[in-house]
């Protein structure tokens, strides 16, 4: 079934859907919890993750420079990240077009917010951008970077949110 033709792209002119995301209500969002910001943000940061490891090791393996090393991590955390919401979104029943507005409208903020955190880390952890697959330092960084970028970005999840944007706006979808 094909939701493109009667769906804006926002939640706005959607009810609260079943199961606890009241965050919609009159075409407002209100309410929005700590805990389905979270979630928001875990979802995001799972796409992130894979993107973002992927493109390190595959960087670090080939002995590339940091730049590239970077560039091809942060790009493959916006590919995998929007392809969770685009993947869902499509199982869903919505066009193809329409799915990549929603995952578009869905994430560009929170993985945003997630790579200048997670890489801003990297990039600040002495020694971290010099480090090889085997060195502790590499991972630490690394991983510490996604959890500190967990924090920093479920708030702004839950800010968005609120106003019935980023992930408000696939629970439309759901």
């Amino acid at each position: 079934m094909d939701h493109s033709s009667h769906h804006s792209g926002t939640a706005h002119d959607h009810a609260a859907p079943a199961g606890g995301h009241g965050e919609h209500q009159g075409g407002h969002a209100h309410g929005t919890t700590w805990a389905t910001a979270m979630k928001a943000t875990l979802h995001c940061l799972t796409g992130c993750a894979i993107g973002e490891i992927l493109g390190m090791v595959i960087g670090t393996a080939l002995m590339w420079g940091n730049v590239p090393t970077m560039a091809l991590a942060i790009t493959l955390a916006f590919i995998f990240g929007y392809s969770f919401t685009l993947f869902a979104v499509v199982r869903a029943g919505v066009s193809l077009k329409a799915a990549i507005k929603v995952a578009l409208a869905a994430d560009t903020v929170s993985i945003a917010v997630m790579e200048l955190v997670d890489n801003g880390i990297i990039a600040l952890t002495p020694g971290a951008m010099d480090a090889h697959l085997s060195d502790g330092l590499f991972w630490y960084a690394l991983l510490g970077g996604f959890a500190v970028a967990f924090v920093i970005t479920t708030p702004v999840n839950k800010w968005m949110i609120g106003r019935g944007k980023g992930h408000a706006v696939v629970h439309a979808y759901h």
